[in-house]
């Protein structure tokens, strides 16, 4: 059937089965805010559209008088983005999609828009086309690929011309927006488009739905791409394809609808700040732990990272992304591919959750218990029932307990005065 540009169809489009599957992802905020590296990628709205004090002296302090957003552009230079090495890296963090900014609210895109003259990165800045070698070396490393998008460009003249007739005018849809869209499906054929900037406007502004609708009817991705839920200003949570609905988003019970938990390891900023502090960063056990919840009610994980002006994803960013693919490593049956199980935490504790596949359950712990003894009453064993726990050998003891469920007995853990590591799965077979 196709689809028509209104919500009511388009929202009856079935996802695509990857992305359900895929599970985790990395979000990549690059632009050129990352060069003040300062504050956030908001940089130049707190600049100047908020005037804010401490960035207006942050300016004043570092660099000339007179200095515009524009200035920062040739700044942007790229010299040590290396694709495969990136590619490489969020193939050992785990990830089965990555989600790279193709365009932030400041308008600079990553690739030469033929709508974007000079505010793009091969006419200025690096000189090249950073989307499209991502994309190449991502599609080698055999890792779905994300196009992040913003509809709206703060200081663009067409779009404040369009705000201020009370978007009756539609000159910065016609002529910025909706090309650049159609440039990226048709260049780069992308497997997700994650749209924002959608807040100020209705979708009869930005054309939405009938972007949605050529892009689920006839473009090149009809059948494999998948859309957030970004599209208007009242859209979030209610339309497009699988909800975002905020950021750092996490819905307390089991949502009816697919979902993505977006999450930054820098606690303060998408993009890169030079002045960030370890305090201020995501630990492995966080981490863990985000990403066990938001599976557990049936969400995929994505992970930013922001890399430098030079195109470096920082040596402590490095280091979070391989704990977090390590973690994955061992336990990664329990997260890809994987359901909902019909309870998705311990009622007695939120440190015992579940997922499933199939008829086995998995209980995924993030505290080791104290007698290493794991109590979950949520699962009724049965004579057939087997537990195993993944990473370890062989199967576990276990028994039924006194009222509920059933009582595993973990396998020894040498005494060590640092923590373990954070998060462990055990596989149950012949439960209900």
């Amino acid at each position: 059937p196709r689809y028509r540009p209104d919500w009511a169809s388009l929202d009856a489009r079935l996802l695509p089965a990857w992305f359900d599957q895929a599970k985790v992802g990395v979000f990549v905020h690059w632009g050129v805010f990352s060069v003040p590296a300062w504050g956030s990628e908001w940089f130049w709205w707190h600049w100047q559209g908020e005037h804010r004090p401490d960035y207006e002296r942050f300016v004043q302090r570092r660099y000339p008088p007179g200095t515009t957003y524009a200035d920062f552009a040739p700044r942007f230079t790229a010299h040590d983005f290396q694709p495969r090495e990136w590619a490489r890296l969020f193939q050992r963090a785990g990830a089965r999609y990555v989600v790279l900014t193709t365009k932030h609210h400041e308008g600079f895109t990553n690739w030469g828009s033929p709508v974007s003259w000079n505010w793009n990165s091969v006419d200025t800045g690096p000189h090249r086309d950073l989307v499209g070698e991502l994309g190449e070396a991502l599609r080698e490393s055999n890792i779905r690929y994300g196009l992040y998008h913003s509809l709206l460009e703060w200081f663009n003249p067409l779009y404040l011309a369009d705000k201020e007739s009370g978007f009756k005018t539609q000159n910065f849809i016609l002529k910025k927006t909706m090309p650049e869209l159609y440039d990226l499906v048709l260049k780069y054929k992308p497997d997700l488009i994650w749209s924002d900037g959608d807040w100020e406007a209705p979708d009869s502004y930005w054309n939405s739905t009938s972007f949605l609708a050529w892009l689920y009817n006839d473009s090149p991705i009809k059948d494999t791409v998948v859309v957030n839920d970004r599209w208007c200003n009242n859209c979030s949570c209610r339309h497009g394809g699988y909800y975002n609905c905020a950021d750092k988003y996490k819905p307390g019970t089991l949502p009816t609808h697919k979902w993505e938990m977006c999450s930054s390891l820098d606690k303060l900023s998408w993009g890169y700040r030079s002045n960030m502090n370890i305090t201020e960063l995501m630990d492995e056990a966080s981490i863990i732990e985000e990403l066990v919840q938001t599976v557990s009610f049936g969400g995929n994980y994505l992970l930013n990272v922001g890399p430098t002006k030079e195109g470096v994803i920082v040596p402590i960013f490095q280091e979070r992304l391989l704990a977090l693919g390590r973690w994955l490593d061992t336990n990664g049956e329990a997260i890809y591919g994987s359901k909902p199980w019909r309870v998705q935490m311990e009622n007695t504790t939120d440190t015992v959750w579940y997922t499933s596949k199939g008829p086995v359950v998995y209980a995924i712990f993030l505290i080791w218990p104290q007698d290493s003894v794991l109590e979950l009453s949520s699962p009724t064993p049965s004579p057939a029932t087997q537990v195993s726990m993944l990473g370890f050998a062989g199967t576990l003891k276990w028994q039924k307990s006194p009222g509920e469920g059933l009582l595993i007995t973990l396998p020894y853990m040498l005494p060590s005065p640092l923590p373990p590591q954070s998060g462990w799965a055990v596989k149950l077979e012949g439960v209900k």
